[in-house]
């Protein structure tokens, strides 16, 4: 595609979440290849963990912009992001977030950006932008199936006529995520919408002809084009944004154990950077792995300001037993790198769908142990896709050890993970055979939102 245009301003308000700052970035990055500026707007405390994500490369056309949220008495700013934030400061941080529109005005009106995309929870920023006469574009970073199924219900209040029943959710499910359906008394004068609900209703509505989402069409093309009719708004895939791997010292210990390990004998289990097994659930997927008799690297994370060492959180004389079978990482480990080792065989996963898309761009099948939010429908979606199998609970959403050990066999050791392996493989392909097209229609469609307007450099002070 013929990318020698003038070169346009974005200005990008990611909601202030890990998963959703990831796929902002590495969709600023595609653009920036094609000749944008691009303005990310987010709070100091997660300014601090992903500028170094931004590579010298980027330090001309990637610019990373602070916006100020109030400095409120139960809300310090280490916890104007949700990494870390105790689950009953959730509505805090919202509230945070809109009261910081005096900030993000000054923002617009000192870099005057061509465009604005935005995040699902931030109604206020097209209004904002349209005060101003800048085109918004909503970009959704979840899933097409679950977004499908999610805003079926915020739109209509009932899964009556919802077209795609293997996407669902179970009672346990459903009621882990009760606050995202049924209102409380919190939600009064929302007209019988969640705060949530009111919130993506609202964004959808202000968004200019389309909605960029984090997505291919191969994967979830019928979902895409359900949405499309819905909101009767284009919804345009980006692709699966998924980011070069990690370089990683091929001697290292995590790369020497992988290196001994034999082709596709090994699963990986991860859960994210912001989610975290209870345990209860720790202890039985450790029994689970132990069962299976397969190889098995997995990376705990405790939540921040826990104190516990691995042998409180593990089984007593679980290390013991595994032995050089299993290794376990804490904290941090380089995930794109290690899904990539020929030696991983499957992929034990919250299903985020950061992680998914990650997954299937390098071929790899999952096992689904979902949490809550989207992350149950996704699971749905990667059974039905066939690139997967879920781990499914009791009817209390308790994980037991011997469905663990049987689905991590399954996967890895016997004929079942071949055909979904095969099956990842193949959808590892279409991403890789997709290349930038996804990117290069993206492109077309903000360059026809974009009028020709005067260039404005007065923007330096702002970072």
């Amino acid at each position: 595609m013929d990318t020698r245009h003038r070169s346009i301003r974005i200005a990008m308000l990611p909601w202030l979440a890990h998963g959703h700052i990831t796929p902002f970035i590495e969709l600023a990055k595609a653009l920036s290849n094609r000749n944008f500026y691009i303005y990310i707007c987010s709070t100091q405390v997660n300014i601090n963990s992903f500028k170094q994500t931004i590579s010298e490369k980027y330090s001309i056309s990637i610019k990373i912009v602070e916006i100020h949220l109030p400095n409120l008495p139960n809300l310090p700013p280490h916890y104007h992001t949700t990494n870390g934030l105790p689950p009953h400061l959730m509505s805090t941080l919202k509230n945070a977030v809109d009261m910081a529109q005096p900030s993000f005005y000054h923002i617009l009106t000192t870099l005057k950006p061509d465009l604005v995309i935005y995040d699902f929870l931030q109604p206020w920023v097209p209004t904002l932008a349209a005060s101003l006469n800048i085109p918004c574009v909503l970009f959704l970073t979840p899933g097409a199936a679950a977004c499908s199924y999610l805003f079926h219900i915020g739109k209509k209040k009932t899964l009556r006529e919802y077209p795609f029943p293997s996407i669902y959710l179970r009672d346990y499910e459903y009621g882990r995520n009760r606050d995202m359906f049924e209102p409380t008394e919190e939600d009064e004068g929302n007209d019988g919408f969640t705060d949530t609900q009111r919130r993506v209703n609202g964004c959808i509505d202000g968004s200019s002809q389309i909605i960029l989402i984090k997505s291919i069409r191969q994967l979830e093309g019928k979902y895409i084009d359900y949405l499309s009719n819905v909101h009767n708004k284009r919804y345009v895939p980006v692709g699966p944004l998924v980011r070069a791997p990690e370089t990683e010292d091929e001697h290292s210990e995590i790369m020497e154990w992988l290196n001994s390990r034999t082709r596709c004998s090994t699963v990986f289990a991860s859960f994210g950077t912001e989610y975290f097994l209870s345990k209860e659930e720790t202890e039985e997927l450790a029994l689970g792995l132990e069962l299976s008799k397969v190889n098995f690297l997995w990376v705990i994370r405790f939540p921040v300001g826990q104190t516990m060492n691995l042998e409180e959180a593990l089984p007593k004389g679980f290390l013991e037993r595994v032995g050089n079978r299993g290794k376990i990482v804490q904290g941090w480990a380089p995930q794109l790198t290690i899904l990539s080792h020929w030696s991983i065989g499957g992929f034990v996963s919250h299903c985020g769908w950061s992680s998914v898309m990650e997954g299937l761009k390098l071929g790899v099948p999952i096992i689904g142990m979902p949490m809550h939010l989207d992350q149950p429908l996704n699971a749905k979606l990667i059974v039905d896709a066939g690139v997967g199998e879920e781990v499914v609970r009791d009817r209390d959403g308790n994980i037991d050890e011997h469905e663990v050990a049987k689905l991590v066999r399954e996967v890895v050791a016997e004929k079942t993970g071949q055909r979904l392996r095969k099956k990842a493989r193949e959808y590892s392909e279409i991403m890789k055979g997709n290349g930038d097209k996804e990117i290069d229609e993206v492109v077309k469609e903000l360059l026809n939102l974009c009028k020709p307007i005067t260039r404005r450099d007065s923007v330096e002070m702002l970072y």
